[in-house]
């Protein structure tokens, strides 16, 4: 029996429906905003893997081309290895239900997303999210949801609940809000430099917008619910557990306040090997298994470093809690590379690259479910074993390096101004040592790494991680708490959040939180946004020591750019058929040229000689004739009543006869011949683009420019036609004056060279020659 219900999501309706689609899950839903569908299915295992240790949830989203309307791209026709926007999707849906499975389950569950309808304009993230929840809620497994989401803008100063892709174009705030009837859950997000009051608004407002989901969730499962299964939690027994931390005592407590991780390490694996043979020797080893000693040693040091904190005030390298480690930064460390920077925070390292791209190094991709189809700004961070000093399989970058790389470019972005730079730009974090917070590390080196590139960033920008240790009552509220400033490893592992929070003196540009609890209070987060801000200021002083603005000028092994712009309807002209022109020229020059729909023209060179090459034809091949220029130009065409003259490449002008000379000219080719260079003047343009050329204006201008009587020879010893048959090899004859239409001086006899005047027909009447006499 199928089940569907309604609810409001700001000013739009979203749909559940179950009991329709995917009925051998264990629980399913299809969820629906507009047009846009998702099918989400979980099914939990029926037991544990033998020697299962751990917690194997595994959440899958993926898009089809098909929702869409459209076919996949590439040969094979048919969707393939997960998009980097489905990873992130799928650990979207992952950290907020996580932590609301019963500690100690270890069945392996799978929650799947599909979609199966996309109008372009909702994205289905969100309702992939509250159908994992709901999916989970309808379901026998055991889980203590609900929960809803919701996207946040803001738009013109106003918070809006899941806007649409065209309404966040316009919105200075994308955050990600998942909540259940009480508590923040999690979220994550970028803002174009909100403040701390606005963000903590916006969070309460996220809230409100998801209460409705809530509340149809419970509906639901009401009617549609099966009923949640018996399992068997994998725990330490009690009485080795109590043994474990009889043999361990204070002396776990004294190897956590070793200086140095993995000093650290080292002092408490001498204690669990020790501790750990004399549990088997008591117990025998088929109670004693890997998973019982890995379990009790967990819970032994999450007790004691949670101890620590909440009794005795003290973390585990010495620092306050309000204490940022101490910070390392260097920039200009390769010299090949464009941009490079060093950031160490405490145990923390990151070395950043920065790499300036043509417009063609620009990220493209599918987006079937809307938004951009590209990206200018890319950061990738590379998360190596020997950063923790351990071994493993060595692949291709993980959920998680995918994660934190798109946690630090979207804090770093807002920043970065990519719609008027010219470059795309790369950045690359390799973590060379692990101790806390790697990516917000990302964040600090990234900026030190465009700021050494030239990259003309707004503001510095730094990221900080704020942690949180809880002690709860009777009832499972929290009725104790400490914040910790920059946490390291082992207080992100044994406490119960990770909030990082990136931004400028100014404002917040990126966010993410991570929950072990059910949910926190918003008057506790809103401590720790406030917490984040100061320790945000003091790391970016720290970074101001070494580089506090962008560098004027790029790296020499950077392209340089030059960028012209061009009527756009001169794009045709410039590209040429086929696109004959613009690779001739590409191939000539040895320059990238890009060309934009408005007319922006962005050439891309090493060589400045390439780049002089492309910038002269570009210019000359998109030039618009302007009024009252003189250009020199090639006869063309020769008709009766004047000749063309291509006077800028592929545009021709006509000189009517009447413009040849300052005398009546019977012929134009009295004047010039075919394939003659000529100064000409640009008199106008109709209304047809057709232009009118003056060759007699051309030269009155430059006979005065010259002192008179000369530019006529000139342009003849310059190559063009010789109209009145000036021989370019004796250039001392123009100081005997003009003989061509200004008339000569001495008698025909005086210039033998000049008999092919003859062969013209007779001499025009008229003419300053016969008023001379």
């Amino acid at each position: 029996m199928s089940h569907t219900l309604t609810a409001p999501i700001g000013e739009k309706q979203i749909t559940i429906e179950t009991g329709k689609i995917a009925k051998q899950a264990d629980g399913a839903v299809t969820v629906r905003m507009g047009d846009t569908i998702v099918l989400v299915a979980a099914v939990g295992a029926a037991k544990a893997k033998p020697g299962q240790d751990f917690f194997p949830l595994t959440v899958d989203y993926r898009e089809k081309a098909a929702a869409a309307g459209k076919f996949p791209g590439g040969y094979f026709k048919r969707e393939g290895r997960p998009t980097e926007k489905e990873i992130l999707t799928s650990r979207l849906i992952d950290r907020p239900i996580r932590p609301l499975f019963p500690k100690g389950w270890y069945n392996e569950v799978q929650v799947q997303s599909i979609v199966l309808s996309a109008d372009g304009e909702n994205d289905p993230d969100m309702l992939s999210l509250l159908g994992a929840s709901a999916a989970l809620m309808v379901s026998d497994i055991p889980w203590e949801g609900p929960i809803g989401a919701a996207r946040i803008g803001r738009i013109g100063g106003k918070f809006v609940a899941n806007p649409t892709h065209a309404e966040m174009a316009d919105s200075d705030l994308d955050l990600v809000y998942v909540g259940n009837e009480t508590d923040l859950v999690m979220y994550e997000g970028s803002a174009r430099e909100i403040s701390n009051e606005d963000f903590v608004a916006a969070l309460k407002f996220g809230h409100e917008a998801i209460q409705p989901m809530v509340a149809m969730q419970k509906e639901l499962a009401a009617k549609a619910a099966r009923a949640k299964r018996e399992i068997t939690l994998n725990i330490v027994p009690a009485e080795i557990l109590k043994e474990a931390k009889a043999l361990a005592g204070d002396r776990i407590v004294t190897a956590l306040l070793t200086p140095g991780k993995l000093a650290r390490e080292g002092a408490v694996s001498v204690i669990t090997t020790g501790i750990s043979a004399k549990l088997v020797e008591k117990f025998g080893a088929e109670k004693v298994t890997e998973f019982v000693l890995k379990d009790a040693f967990y819970y032994i040091q999450k007790e004691a470093v949670r101890g620590l904190v909440m009794n005795e005030n003290k973390r585990l390298d010495g620092r306050d809690f309000t204490t940022v480690r101490p910070i390392v930064s260097e920039v200009g460390l390769l010299p090949r590379a464009h941009g490079s920077a060093m950031f160490q925070r405490g145990e923390t390292q990151a070395i950043t690259l920065c790499t300036l791209g043509t417009g063609e190094d620009a990220q493209e991709f599918d987006s079937y479910t809307g938004g951009a189809t590209e990206k200018k700004f890319i950061l990738h961070y590379n998360f190596p074993n020997y950063s923790v000093g351990e071994t493993g399989r060595i692949s291709g970058p993980g959920r998680r390096e995918i994660g934190h790389g798109a946690l630090a470019e979207r804090s770093l972005e807002p920043m970065v101004p990519v719609d008027t730079y010219p470059y795309s730009i790369r950045i690359t974090s390799e973590i060379t040592e692990s101790n806390g917070s790697s990516s917000m590390a990302t964040v600090c080196g990234g900026c030190l790494a465009l700021m050494d590139a030239g990259v003309p960033i707004a503001r510095p920008v730094a990221g900080i991680s704020i942690g949180l240790c809880t002690e709860h009552d009777d009832k499972d509220k929290i009725s104790s708490y400490k914040l910790l400033t920059d946490i390291l490893g082992w207080e992100d592992g044994f406490c119960d959040m990770d909030c990082k929070i990136a931004g400028t003196e100014k404002g917040i540009t990126g966010f993410q939180l991570d929950l072990k609890l059910r949910g926190i209070p918003h008057s506790l987060m809103a401590e720790a946004v406030t917490l984040a801000y100061y320790a945000r200021l003091q790391v970016l002083a720290e970074m101001a020591k070494t580089l506090a603005e962008p560098r004027k000028e790029i790296s020499k092994y950077a392209p340089r750019i030059e960028t012209i712009k061009i009527n756009p309807e001169k794009i045709g002209a410039l590209i040429g058929p086929g696109g004959k022109n613009i690779k001739k020229l590409v191939e000539e020059s040895g320059c990238e040229i890009n060309i934009e729909d408005d007319g922006t023209v962005n050439i891309y060179s090493v060589s400045e000689e390439g780049m002089k090459i492309a910038r002269e034809a570009i210019t000359g091949m998109t030039a618009e004739a302007e009024i009252g220029k003189i250009y020199r130009g090639k006869v063309v065409t020769i008709k009766e009543f004047g000749a063309f003259v291509e006077f800028l490449p592929g545009k021709d002008g006509l000189v009517h006869i009447s413009e040849m000379a300052n005398f009546r000219v019977k012929q134009t080719e009295d004047i010039v011949k075919l394939g003659d260079e000529i100064w000409v003047k640009c008199l106008g343009v109709d209304e047809k683009g057709r232009v009118r050329l003056s060759r007699r204006a051309a030269m009155a201008e430059r006979d005065a420019e010259m002192g008179g009587g000369t530019a006529e020879r000139l342009e003849g010893a310059e190559g063009a036609g010789q109209p009145v048959g000036d021989n370019p090899d004796r250039p001392e004859r123009a100081e005997q004056g003009d003989r061509g239409e200004h008339g000569g001086q001495g008698p025909r006899g005086d210039r033998p060279d000049r008999g092919e005047r003859r062969d013209r027909g007779p001499r025009p009447q008229g003419g300053r020659r016969d008023r001379a006499r």
